[in-house]
């Protein structure tokens, strides 16, 4: 199973408008983040976790061309906005897209999106299709199987998903003990990790290396990064094991 970083920035996407630091203006491509997102794929499957609003360019620029289906993590904008994208999948691929979340989510996407849902069915792709599916435990996408996990992002939750020995959750403040006990055991962690000072809906990396050293993964990748973080600068204060995402690194679980 090999995973892709498509988008490893948070909601603003780095660079943002009209902001001159030097993370903003780098030219080390590393520091450019489209908005969160991964593709989890192996021989025969394609499994997309989120759709910020650059998914046409991330897909273009990482020859994506086949998706199974799409898992929601939570329904925020950098999180489902480009889920209208999803209609070039449906006519290639000549199918409903499977969108799995939790029933809020997926409510919160019927209402976002009430255009795909209102109305007569589309069939000339000026409107995606959708399949919306409730997750509430492990189930089988093609060869893979994904369990969700549960965290909480600020005054909300936000899922994580599971697959065998890799897992990844972003947007998270914090992860009850349950959860963290269906963490245990992996080979790859991916954790979101917004900036070095605290924030009240997401981890520092201070508190997102305390979740690493509590989990003992394998190896931990650190996403959604705001522009508090220049990338090598910051991957040199990390602890062996643990490295800040970038736009495009492909790792194989």
């Amino acid at each position: 199973m090999k995973v892709t970083f498509l988008g490893t920035g948070t909601s603003h996407g780095i660079p943002m408008i009209a902001c001159n630091c030097k993370v903003c203006t780098s030219d080390n491509p590393k520091n450019k983040r489209m908005r969160t997102s991964v593709l989890v794929h192996s021989n025969s499957s394609n499994i997309l976790i989120d759709a910020p609003p650059e998914l046409r360019l991330q897909c273009i620029k990482n020859n994506v061309t086949k998706l199974d289906a799409v898992l929601i993590t939570h329904a925020h904008a950098d999180h489902i906005f480009g889920l209208d994208d999803i209609r070039r999948f449906n006519i290639v691929q000549r199918m409903d897209m499977p969108i799995y979340g939790t029933a809020s989510t997926l409510d919160t996407i019927r209402n976002v999106f009430s255009y795909v849902f209102n109305g007569e069915r589309d069939s000339g792709g000026f409107k995606p299709r959708f399949s919306l599916n409730v997750i509430h435990g492990s189930v089988k996408i093609g060869n893979l199987s994904v369990a969700p996990i549960e965290a909480i992002h600020g005054d909300g939750q936000v899922t994580g998903y599971r697959f065998e020995k890799f897992a990844y959750i972003t947007d998270v403040n914090d992860i009850p003990a349950e959860s963290l006990e269906k963490l245990r055991g992996l080979d790859v962690l991916v954790l979101g990790a917004l900036r070095y000072i605290p924030h009240a809906k997401h981890f520092s990396i201070e508190q997102a290396l305390s979740i690493v050293e509590k989990l003992r993964p394998h190896k931990a990748y650190f996403t959604h990064m705001c522009h508090d973080i220049e990338h090598e600068e910051a991957n040199r204060k990390l602890p062996s094991g643990v490295e800040f995402a970038f736009d495009g690194l492909m790792i194989e679980v």
